[in-house]
């Protein structure tokens, strides 16, 4: 079973330390800075483009806000941990040495990095004390920014395709139940398959996977604070815990109940 870290003390901060053997995530994104360190194993990581690049035990990969992937084990057994951080807070650490986040996403192959990572994870684990954790964190990211990327995978957003479909991001964020697609469609002036292209290059994603993988951001924020499944489940308008779980697991690997502990 995942092991997950969140605390009221640094609710800018969440971890997680896991183990899969199957195929357990569908594309998705995080409304934070997502840190990916690989124990053990290897896995398949794609992009939104649909790229496929291995990593292995050692490898970390950082992967900005906002930016669609998924990683699934390639050969059997994975582990792995997966620190994210609210994407402000990221960049007011490295501003602090004037440095800025690595554009797009980055993989990392250097020895020793890793580890300076995984030790950064066990502080948040151990329940260190914020500036230790704060001024370790700086450290590890600015190992990163003297480093040469292993890969990198810069972002592909159509600014403009993304202003245009503003209405459409607006209502499949607010409305309740889900909006029809030539609904949708019509607003923008396409046909349903159209706005199923235009959002996927716009967002990585379809506009129904789009829905859910905000509801997903929403409920993890909700669960963090405490709020039960069957209210976060109501609020966020799934017909049922039964659906809510479904879809929470396929995005977080883990259900609902795990992840609020």
């Amino acid at each position: 079973m995942p092991e997950f870290w969140h605390s009221a003390l640094l609710p800018h901060l969440e971890s997680r330390r896991s183990c899969q053997e199957v195929t357990c995530y569908r594309p998705h994104s995080h409304d934070r800075f997502s840190i990916g360190l690989i124990d053990s194993g290897t896995t398949v990581f794609s992009g939104a483009a649909g790229e496929a690049l291995p990593l292995v035990a050692g490898d970390v990969i950082l992967i900005p806000a906002g930016h669609v992937h998924a990683c699934n084990p390639q050969h059997g057994r994975w582990t792995y941990q997966m620190i994210q951080a609210d994407q402000d807070w990221i960049t007011t650490l490295l501003s602090d040495e004037s440095g800025s986040a690595p554009a797009g996403i980055n993989v990392y192959r250097h020895p020793g990095l890793h580890d300076r990572f995984s030790a950064v994870n066990d502080l948040l684990f151990l329940e260190a004390d914020a500036e230790r954790i704060e001024a370790e964190f700086r450290r590890a990211l600015q190992d990163c920014a003297g480093l040469e990327p292993h890969r990198r995978i810069l972002p592909t957003t159509d600014a403009a395709l993304l202003t245009r479909l503003g209405t459409v991001i607006d209502r499949l964020h607010q409305d309740e139940p889900t909006p029809a697609l030539d609904e949708l469609a019509e607003v923008v002036g396409m046909d349903k398959y159209q706005l199923i292209r235009a959002m996927k290059q716009a967002t990585g994603l379809p506009p129904l996977a789009w829905r859910q993988n905000d509801r997903v951001i929403a409920a993890r924020a909700m669960l963090r604070d405490g709020r039960s499944l069957a209210d976060t489940a109501h609020a966020l308008g799934f017909s049922d815990q039964s659906h809510f779980h479904r879809v929470f697991r396929a995005h977080v690997a883990a259900t609902p109940g795990a992840y609020r502990r």
